[in-house]
């Protein structure tokens, strides 16, 4: 397992491009917020489709690294995103995952994204990760 602050030192150094926020880590489970920027907008005032995949995508890993410990070449093989509501671009977004299986070469996870302060979700994702072999 790794420590929520182990992972935040990992992400820095390894991921630097990286603008997540991890607020927790535990049991299954990752909270991260993205800080909402002009970057992440696209047309028609609202946060991009690539923005909100990258945020649930970091919250799978986070949520992933979180149990079997700092394994940098654990990869996503499937990401499917349904995307619900319009995000409000003036407020970060919240995501949630829980880790629907955990197994000794895959892990899959759930992600609910939210507009921070919102109470309705405004994407859905679930993903799968490949997990190397420990040798």
């Amino acid at each position: 397992m790794a420590s929520k602050e182990e992972i935040i030192t990992f992400l820095k150094n390894d991921f630097p491009q990286n603008k997540c926020i991890v607020e927790s880590v535990g049991e299954r489970f990752s909270r991260i917020k993205w800080p909402v920027s002009y970057e992440d907008l696209r047309p028609g005032g609202t946060v991009s489709g690539p923005s909100l995949m990258t945020v649930a995508d970091v919250a799978l890993y986070v949520a992933i690294l979180g149990e079997i410990g700092i394994v940098p070449l654990a990869v996503t093989t499937n990401l499917n995103m349904s995307f619900l509501r319009k995000p409000a671009p003036d407020k970060d977004l919240i995501a949630e995952c829980r880790l629907i299986k955990l197994g000794r070469t895959l892990a899959m996870g759930d992600v609910f994204i939210y507009s921070e302060g919102g109470e309705q979700a405004v994407a859905h994702a679930v993903g799968t990760y490949a997990i190397p072999a420990q040798e």
